[in-house]
């Protein structure tokens, strides 16, 4: 058996030696180069282009701009599902090229040439006139009567608005002897950082049109290229390499449409665009900056009489993923620490800032920022000890979630508090850490997480899969669900190879997709790939196993029943007596004179069922107040997500996780302009991401509670390890400290001025990354 062993990676060899061919590898060297001139204003009309100079550039075949769109397509960018209900739909809102600029560094024009330096001269050369519009940055500003408007349907610009209500919440607040804890918590702005930047290439096959793209959706990618052309699917092709990350990012539809509209405007020559890092950080995605007050009413006892929740996300200029991101943070809120009367809002507002999209945790890592720094501060406001409180009040075993039917199924959360405490030594720490002076102080602090697994029931859950037997026994495997660096591969090697009952290395991954033989899925996002891509490995491999006996039973005369296949080998089950291998059976298969088959399988598995992942962490930090300096010492995560399929793997996951976290908990913040909107840190010199020099030693433990309703009892790891890093910090900040002003944490940013000077920042307080 090969599930939960620490198998070797099945790309590991040739990612080493430098074998791996990522999307730039593959491309042709006679392709043209694309480059993509971007708005220089945050809000108005180009109003012309002057072109004339760029074009006597030698090297320069052609420059196209927002005028030159005989047709305007507009077509959604999110990596969702598609659905044949429009208000499932996402929001069209997108051009390949527009005149109508709401963002500093929006699409205007784009430069095709015969050499990177030819096209980076032209778009110097490129002038452009432009009418101006205030613009808008804050998204409490951008809901004002008077803000600029982005777009004309959303009037004060909230793209969408959602509510929750349990109980009732007016009533529950009057109970006598209730402690109310109010608190404003703000996330940034961050980028994904892959290392691979976005890029794609495009040429016209006859009528069709390929595009090779470092995307995490490669099916998502073919339907959104024929919506944004008017073309139909089917005359789309989209190919996906190996892939140097996405995060999320890459699960947009960035510029393929773009690539190709220029490859077909050129009569179907080879177009790559490979867009720098600056451009990255401003014209993909960033993560959503989300600003939340908490109220919530407290009993002495520490229980939860009412609670009470606004988040406010900043969508950036256009929907992208829009609304979910917010709504799934929000709907984490009543879940985490059930209470019986609670009203959530969520809103999503337009500014005139870079596009927000999806990254690492969808709105969790916001969402438990917001509550577990809250939960930190009831803590403070009652006297209680965090662990207490929190075990007093999180999800208790048994607790099913009406909407998503998830049911906590097993005593998850103590056990990973109980592994935490136990590794960091918490309980001494944070009794030795409580009310320090001097300069130099420490601190212990702690938070958990909710996550759910996939997106059923809010969107379509579908895997398809399919298994073709070799003439040596060996077998490909194919899926939709990409393996985007995380391992997917290796997994879905090892389930094989358990269903099937074949040697690992008998198992070949196709790991590229292509659209054109590759088996419907709609690709790496929402930690859905090992859960989902389980069923259809598991149902694939049932089916063919069944093919391969029919098969040997008309060879050995054995029922089929009688028989199995263990190690590669087809064995009669009564006495373990191998009867012959694998590939002899395949070989005569395939090439028998009475009766010749080629044994494969194929199936769809639609995914009705979703599946809850907890976690905690552990941060230990040491702060040197007159320096401005935080030191982390100690970080552990503990998660439950299940069956580990691959413990290497998973722990992998997580320390990449953990350090995402570190730099979205202390250093990382994509900072704009006021007077302009324009990025001021688009760079990673200047744009301040984590590395191993600000890293302790990364430290993963598990709780192994299978899951019931997966095939393999595995559920979502891929994002929760970012999920309450960036809490855990601040709260052992806060314990190192001591700092509370006005019954709420100060910002922050300006906690040491706050220790110096001792006088309130704002009124209330507010808890910012």
């Amino acid at each position: 058996m090969y599930v939960g062993k620490k198998v070797t990676r099945v790309d590991a060899y040739d990612k080493v030696i430098g074998r791996t061919r990522y999307t730039d590898d593959l491309c042709d060297k006679s392709a043209y180069i694309a480059r993509i001139l971007h708005s220089t204003i945050a809000n108005g009309h180009v109003l012309s282009i002057d072109t004339s100079e760029a074009e006597k550039i030698p090297g320069v075949v052609k420059v196209f701009t927002c005028f030159d769109l005989k047709e305007k397509h507009y077509f959604p960018t999110a990596g969702h599902p598609w659905s044949t209900d429009k208000s499932h739909q996402d929001v069209a809102d997108r051009l390949v090229l527009t005149d109508r600029v709401r963002f500093y560094g929006d699409d205007i024009a784009a430069v095709v040439a015969e050499d990177e330096v030819s096209a980076a001269q032209a778009l110097r050369a490129i002038k452009v006139e432009y009418e101006e519009y205030p613009f808008v940055l804050d998204v409490m500003d951008a809901m004002k009567e008077d803000a600029p408007q982005l777009h004309d349907k959303y009037p004060n610009n909230i793209l969408k608005h959602t509510t929750i209500s349990k109980g009732n919440y007016e009533e529950a607040i009057k109970e006598p002897g209730l402690i109310k804890v109010e608190g404003w918590y703000s996330t940034p702005t961050v980028q994904h950082c892959h290392i691979e930047n976005f890029i794609c290439y495009a040429e016209m096959e006859g009528d069709r049109i390929k595009v090779v793209s470092s995307t995490q959706i490669p099916h998502i990618v073919r339907r959104v290229v024929g919506q944004a052309l008017g073309v139909e699917w089917g005359k789309i092709r989209v190919i996906k390499p190996y892939i140097g990350g996405g995060f999320g990012n890459k699960q947009d539809v960035l510029y393929e449409p773009l690539c190709a509209w220029l490859s077909m405007q050129l009569h179907g020559h080879l177009i790559k665009l490979d867009v720098p890092r600056e451009e990255t950080f401003v014209s993909t995605r960033v993560r959503h900056a989300i600003k939340s007050h908490i109220i919530s009413w407290v009993r002495p006892d520490g229980t939860f009489a009412a609670r009470k929740l606004e988040a406010f996300s900043d969508q950036g200029a256009y929907a992208s993923h829009g609304h979910s991101i917010c709504a799934k943070g929000v709907g984490a809120f009543p879940q985490l620490y059930p209470c019986d009367n609670v009203e959530a809002d969520a809103y999503t507002i337009f500014t005139n800032k870079s596009v927000a999209g999806a990254m690492r945790g969808y709105g969790i890592p916001q969402a438990m920022w917001a509550v577990e720094c809250h939960t930190e501060d009831i803590c403070a406001k009652l006297n209680m000890d965090p662990l207490e409180f929190r075990r007093k009040n999180l999800m208790p075993v048994g607790f099913k979630d009406a909407f998503s039917k998830n049911e906590l199924y097993s005593d998850t959360f103590n056990q990973c508090l109980d592994k935490g405490i136990e590794v960091t030594d918490y309980l001494r720490k944070y009794k030795e850490y409580q009310n320090q002076t001097g300069d130099i102080r420490r601190g212990i602090g702690m938070a958990v997480f909710w996550y759910n697994t996939a997106v059923w029931p809010i969107s379509l859950e579908t895997s398809s899969c399919r298994m073709v037997l070799n003439q040596d026994g060996s077998l490909q495997v194919q899926l939709g669900e990409t393996e985007i660096g995380q391992g997917a591969d290796t997994a879905y090697s090892q389930m094989t190879a358990d269903i099937l009952g074949v040697p690992l290395e008998a198992v070949h991954v196709v790991s590229c997709q292509d659209t054109d033989v590759t088996p419907f899925g709609t690709g790496a996002y929402a930690s859905r790939q090992t859960y989902t891509a389980g069923f259809s490995i598991r149902q694939t491999a049932l089916l063919l196993k069944e093919r391969i006996l029919k098969y040997a039973h008309e060879l050995t005369r054995m029922p089929e029943y009688n028989l199995d296949i263990i190690d590669g080998q087809i064995v009669r089950i009564t006495d373990n007596r191998v009867l012959m291998s694998l590939g002899d059976l395949s070989t005569e298969a395939l090439y028998s004179l009475s009766h010749s088959e080629h044994l494969s399988a194929e199936s769809t598995a639609q995914i009705k069922s979703n599946a809850y992942s907890f976690g905690c962490t552990f941060a230990e930090v040491e702060v040197d107040i007159p320096m401005c300096k935080v030191k982390l010492l100690d970080i552990v995560n503990v998660h439950d997500a299940g069956t580990l399929i691959n413990p290497a793997l998973a722990e992998a996951q997580v320390h990449g996780g953990m350090s995402m976290g570190i730099g979205f908990g202390l250093s990382e913040n994509l900072l704009f302009d006021p007077k302009t909107g324009r990025a001021l840190n688009n760079n990673l010199l200047d744009y301040k991401l984590s590395t191993f020099m600000d890293h302790p030693r990364l430290r993963a433990y598990f709780v192994e509670n299978a899951e019931p309703t997966s095939a393999f009892g595995t559920k979502s790891l891929g994002e929760p390890p970012t999920c309450s890093i960036a809490p855990a910090i601040r709260n052992a900040v806060y314990q190192a400290t001591g700092v509370y002003v006005n019954d709420a944490p100060v910002n922050p940013h300006h906690l040491f001025r706050s220790m110096k000077e001792q006088h309130m920042f704002e009124e209330g307080g507010e808890a910012n990354v």
